[in-house]
């Protein structure tokens, strides 16, 4: 068995990429600022092109926020079929190099070369040539990490963006997460690095410092991890069966809604469109999950979880229409409305990917 410390690990992530595809697609829209998602007044940026970037533009931004920052933004509307396609193209080069690939969405991987079907022993060579192969086939470009764990592939791929690739080595590791700011670290969102801030602990050194005991006593099962990274350790295979977690679609109005019946009548799009796709694929699941965002951005969710999975569409809408009824009277507007079904079983074929498919309404 291969020891961890020798692994060779690809993180490969597309640059910009619904930008980029929208970009190569209309050559009127190279090299001017780009957002991908709707420009109406609860539009949300999907993604933004590295010329809208410059102007503090990215993805999850409000719309309105990203026209104020970058007046020139021009706003096209996502064509996610287009984006499923190509990435599609993307996995089908992977598949040629290794069959341990990871998606993480529609525009990045991971890939264990370690032991790859071209026998080619340096990795680093395996991502240029990757990254050739996709931009003659597709186009577009890539960025690549290359590393001995999952955790500095994927930091290594952001030090060279967009279209470049970075190497941390086995002796480079442990270093390289010291010196980095534990806001940067991938796995560490605003609210864990908010409490690591609270207990002194602002880099990589300072959490290496912390013993496992008191990582996992304030971050639960996140501790082992945390301890294990900050020394540059991460076991975690490249698991090419990956299993979907959850698939949910989420609808930002045009105008808050007071009312219940009005709130409610908003689900069923919702929830048609989930279980569109779970008949698509072959899937059902025990959980429904109704998220309810308010005016004021604060937001709630209510779930039910079943003894069977569901076993029509009419029964996810029902379900969520009584979890609506739950938080009712709205203590605000009611702003966003998502429904997502989890806790999933059945037969999905694994072929057209692994992530939670974007079925947002708010673009």
């Amino acid at each position: 068995m291969t020891s961890p410390t020798t692994r060779k690990i690809i993180h490969l992530d597309m640059d910009a990429f619904y930008a980029s595809v929208e970009q190569r697609d209309n050559p009127e829209l190279r090299g001017k600022p780009l957002a991908v998602g709707g420009a109406a007044a609860r539009g949300v940026v999907a993604a933004a092109s590295y010329e809208a970037r410059k102007f503090g533009v990215h993805s999850a931004m409000p719309s309105v926020t990203a026209a104020r920052k970058c007046p020139e933004l021009i706003f096209v509307k996502p064509r996610f079929e287009v984006y499923r396609a190509v990435s599609q193209q993307i996995r089908e080069i992977f598949a040629e190099y290794t069959p341990l690939i990871e998606p993480l969405s529609l525009d990045e991987a991971y890939l264990d070369v370690t032991d790859n079907l071209k026998d080619m022993p340096i990795a680093t060579e395996i991502a240029l040539e990757i990254r050739a192969k996709i931009k003659a086939v597709t186009g577009l470009n890539a960025s690549a990490g290359i590393s001995y764990n999952k955790f500095l592939a994927k930091m290594a791929s952001d030090l060279n963006k967009p279209n470049g690739q970075a190497v941390i080595t086995p002796k480079n590791g442990p270093a390289f997460v010291e010196g980095l700011a534990v806001k940067k670290f991938h796995d560490v969102g605003p609210a864990t690095a908010e409490k690591m801030h609270k207990l002194g602990i602002e880099t990589g050194a300072d959490l290496k410092a912390q013993s496992l005991q008191f990582l996992s006593q304030h971050f639960g099962k996140s501790g082992p991890y945390f301890y294990g990274i900050a020394r540059g350790i991460d076991d975690r295979q490249v698991r090419p069966d990956r299993v979907r977690k959850s698939v949910g679609a989420e609808d930002t109005f045009s105008r808050d809604i007071d009312d219940l019946d009005r709130a409610t009548g908003e689900l069923k799009p919702l929830a048609d469109k989930v279980w569109t796709y779970c008949e698509a694929k072959r899937i059902s699941g025990k959980t429904v999950t109704v998220k309810i965002k308010y005016s004021d951005f604060t937001q709630a969710t209510r779930s039910r979880t079943g003894t069977l999975p569901f076993t029509t569409g009419q029964d996810v809408l029902d379900a969520a229409s009584e979890l609506l009824k739950t938080v009712y009277p709205f203590r605000r507007s009611v702003r966003l409305l998502g429904v997502t079904l989890s806790s999933l079983t059945g037969t999905e074929d694994n072929g057209d990917g692994h992530e939670q498919p974007e079925l947002d309404f708010s673009m």
